[in-house]
């Protein structure tokens, strides 16, 4: 009779920890369930097999069935992958939490340290497909039955959090709140690492590990991890969260999942006109509040009197002494209202834990970002594995929903590195493993990443398409080793490269450097900081091995900016390495970043001493310059019979004069002349511009990366256009250097076009050669008919469609077709497609070529 007594006690508290609506409660009747079922949380090892064996209870058993089938991944060694571990993961956010859960899955002993005592923001998530899918293998609609019912993707982040929370702790986690965390203690004598926590007498201050994640958010970074700056215009958000009272009438009113003002104009001038508010796009989600995000213009925001005095300092701009509280409520309140066509009529704020209204302003102008997101440190033998998890990791641009999926894919990938640290793989190619995979998460996107979501494991490999795990080296990230110098880190094997090597990586860099430097004048190759400042190292490296490229007689050591700005130039071109930073920063930077100079003299190095491997690595070569995200393409065998000498062909394009590299201030937009900031420029051929700017010289479309040529002509040569209908026979004149778009059109057009050309090349394919097929009849020849027309049918052939470079068609037959692998050269056509006449190639298109 007890017992039945117990148990049913048991399945009541279950009941309340699975519906708890607040961290406090969950964590008490957590607490009580475990004193009810007699156990210890601290038992790690055998806690959750013990919880499921002392809780008979037919919901909790459909809750077993979910957790055990995450933990059966193999990964996880069931269990024992990481189980000598110990980690501290500051911060109870979404990713923290996350993390937690997948370290709690190796094995390994979990504490998590949380400042505040509850979660209190209301501010919605939007969820990529994977993450949804990712929550509901973890229960998350045993805990939260509303999860994305329908087609909603959003979840807010508290109510995240409490999911994140409840199985944290039911696979062993400790969570402590009310913790603050303030610095590691170092070892000393026979004690670890361990945490400087306030308060200081809190159980968790003597807890001793080897691990360490932070996600602690924007604001909390550790010592020894750099974070880099990217600002671009002024963008003023404001979020605001009403009380979700969930009537009858509130049911019915839609959500906005993104309304931009390009997309609808008449909007947002209605918005403007009826009330003054003049907005650049808005969302409206409808979870535990009335969740509104916006973001509002300067003027607009002067206008409305909610910033009192305008500045061209963000952050006095911005200032809460320079904002109208109540004139911001009235803004949001209005703005909502409208976008809602008035069915909100009853709005009402929603409190924060302060009891103030949920409203903020806050500036995204400014985003941060690790350059590097792992670490080891090693004190007294005693070594220290760090990782950054969430926003202190990369900071997201709410505008793009990115923030949450691209957070869990990084608590992922830190998860694999532990697993790898656990494991006993040596700490530089832990290392160069996890920045390899880092390079990669900032590109990530829902149509890019793996759609096998059921098939998503640690292993990154499930999860990114396109990986290289040994894009970094791990002589390369021997930077991200600080070790005490009583204990170099030379001297211990496991650290070695497992290559093989023999001596320092860098070091025979910096020897190659110095011996293809040492004869010319004031170049003097010490170090990888200040020895490259004025460009003229990298200008001799480029002239020892290209001397028709750089006339060195003409540089002027002072002339730091001109030089840096012609080397990237040159390398950009010639080779497709792209610089990795700008020629202002390199000559006028207090410390130049090490890492990235050897990143980028290594791509030199490579670039310069790999030997030529024919006509078709050639291509293969020429290919990487135009699309990096493409996977190698394996070189084919080598011919029985060695094939007469000759002088082998580099993996450049034609060689250019030297005077045809243009300087351009990397500060200001190539095209309008006006600044440009890193977060909204992109770069080709050597210069900067706005990405609004980026368009053809000739028809004014908008271009792409791949898109393009790029003409120095300046206005001596008239040159053939195979346009459509009445255009095709007309001739364009170059006046001056720009950027012109590469066009497709169908075989019709480059037959009539091109006759006389495509017969002088006996390489073209025979494809091209035959007489076009009437694949469509179109009652006006004038009117351009592109391939991805849905009248066309899908039988076409590939053969009836080809580009044409309104610059000078014949050199790229002769220079990108080798006249053997037409596949290769479709793949490099493939990446010369990014834009057509008038719209952009849609992504089935890529497919064919690829």
């Amino acid at each position: 009779m007890a017992n039945q007594e117990s148990a049913n006690a048991s399945h009541a508290t279950f009941d309340l920890f699975i519906q708890a609506k607040t961290c406090q409660e969950v964590k008490q009747h957590f607490s009580d369930l475990c004193v009810q079922l007699k156990l210890d949380p601290k038992d790690y090892r055998s806690f959750y097999s013990k919880l499921k064996e002392r809780l008979n209870y037919w919901k909790a058993k459909a809750l077993w069935t979910k957790l055990d089938k995450r933990a059966s991944h193999e990964e996880y060694q069931q269990g024992k992958a990481c189980s000598n571990n110990k980690c501290l993961v500051l911060g109870a956010g979404p990713c923290g939490l996350r993390t937690a859960i997948e370290l709690s899955l190796l094995g390994a002993q979990v504490v998590l340290v949380e400042k505040r005592e509850d979660f209190s923001r209301n501010n919605v998530l939007h969820l990529w497909p994977f993450t949804i899918y990712d929550l509901r293998e973890l229960g998350a609609k045993k805990f939260y039955g509303k999860f994305c019912s329908g087609s909603l993707d959003h979840i807010s982040i508290r109510q995240l959090q409490l999911i994140l929370l409840k199985v944290s702790l039911l696979l062993g986690v400790e969570v402590h709140t009310g913790v603050d965390f303030q610095g590691f203690i170092e070892p000393s004598g026979e004690n670890g690492w361990m945490a400087k926590l306030q308060p200081e007498s809190h159980p968790a201050a003597a807890f001793q590990f080897d691990v360490f994640i932070s996600a602690g958010g924007g604001r909390f970074v550790p010592n020894g991890f750099k974070r880099k700056e990217l600002r671009g215009k002024l963008a003023i958000g404001i979020t605001a969260n009403f009380i979700n009272r969930n009537t009858a009438a509130e049911v019915k009113v839609p959500e906005i999942s993104g309304v931009a003002r390009i997309y609808n104009q008449k909007f947002f001038k209605d918005l403007l006109t009826e009330t003054g508010i003049d907005l650049e796009n808005i969302v409206y989600y409808k979870d535990d509040t009335h969740y509104f995000v916006m973001t509002a213009k300067r003027k607009s925001l002067l206008e409305k009197g909610v910033i009192k005095q305008d500045s061209s300092d963000v952050l006095q701009l911005l200032a809460p002494a320079n904002v109208d509280d109540s004139a911001l409520h009235r803004y949001a309140k209005e703005a909502a209202h409208f976008s809602t066509g008035g069915h909100l009529s009853d709005l009402e704020f929603a409190r924060t834990p302060l009891g103030k209204p949920d409203v903020a302003m806050f500036d995204f102008t400014c985003m941060h970002r690790a350059e590097n997101a792992s670490l080891v440190r090693e004190r007294r033998n005693k070594r220290l594995l760090m990782g950054l998890v969430g926003d202190c990791l990369v900071e997201p641009f709410w505008p793009l929903g990115t923030g949450i999926a691209r957070g869990f894919l990084a608590s992922f990938d830190a998860a694999w590195m532990v697993r790898s640290w656990g494991m006993g793989a040596p700490p530089l190619k832990v290392l160069a493993e996890r920045e390899s995979v880092y390079q990669l998460l900032s590109q990530t996107t829902p149509e890019n990443t793996s759609k096998k979501y059921a098939g998503y494991s640690l292993d990154p490999k499930t999860r990114y398409q396109r990986l290289n795990l040994s894009s970094i080296q791990p002589n390369q990230v021997q930077n991200l080793y600080d070790v005490d110098k009583s204990h170099p880190m030379s001297k211990t094997p496991k650290d070695k490269p497992s290559h093989g090597t023999q001596g320092n990586g860098f070091e025979e860099l910096l020897k190659w450097c110095q011996k293809h430097t040492s004869s010319y004048k004031n170049v003097k190759v010490k170090d990888f900081s200040q020895s490259w400042r004025s460009g003229l190292a990298l200008c001799a490296l480029i002239h020892h091995f290209r001397p028709h490229l750089i006339d060195m007689s003409s540089l002027d050591e002072s002339s730091c900016v001109h030089n840096n700005q012609l080397a990237f130039s040159v390398l950009q071109k010639e080779l497709g390495i792209p610089p990795v930073m700008s020629p202002t920063d390199l000559a006028n930077s207090g410390q130049i970043d090490k890492l990235s100079m050897v990143l980028y003299l290594t791509q030199i190095k490579d670039a310069f001493t790999l030997p030529p491997k024919g006509e078709k690595d050639t291509l293969a070569v020429r290919l990487s310059c135009f699309d990096s995200t493409q996977d190698p393409i394996p070189a084919p065998p080598p011919a029985p019979e060695p094939a007469p000498p000759k002088a082998p062909r580099r993996p450049t394009l034609k060689p250019k004069p030297t005077a045809s590299v243009m300087m351009a201030n990397s500060e200001e937009c190539y095209f309008c002349g006006h600044r440009v900031y890193v977060l909204e420029r992109i770069s080709a051929e050597g210069k900067f511009f706005h990405r609004s700017c980026f368009t053809c010289h000739k028809c004014g479309i908008t271009l792409r990366l791949g898109g393009y040529t790029f003409d120095e002509n300046t206005g001596q040569e008239k040159l053939p256009a195979v346009m459509s209908g009445s255009q095709k026979n007309q001739t364009h004149e170059i006046q001056t250097p720009g950027f012109v778009c590469v066009h497709f059109v169908c075989s019709q057009y480059f037959r009539n076009g091109l006759e006389s050309v495509t017969e002088r090349f006996h390489r073209v394919p025979t494809c091209l050669q035959r007489p076009p097929i009437e694949f469509y009849q179109i009652k006006k020849q004038t009117k351009f008919r592109s391939f991805f027309d849905p009248e066309f049918p899908s039988s076409i052939s590939l053969c009836n469609i080809f580009f044409i470079d309104v610059i000078n068609v014949s050199r790229l037959i002769t220079e990108f077709y080798d006249g053997e692998n037409w596949a290769v050269f479709l793949r490099f056509v493939s990446v010369l497609s990014r834009v057509s006449h008038n719209k952009v190639l849609p992504p089935p298109l890529f497919s064919i070529f690829d």
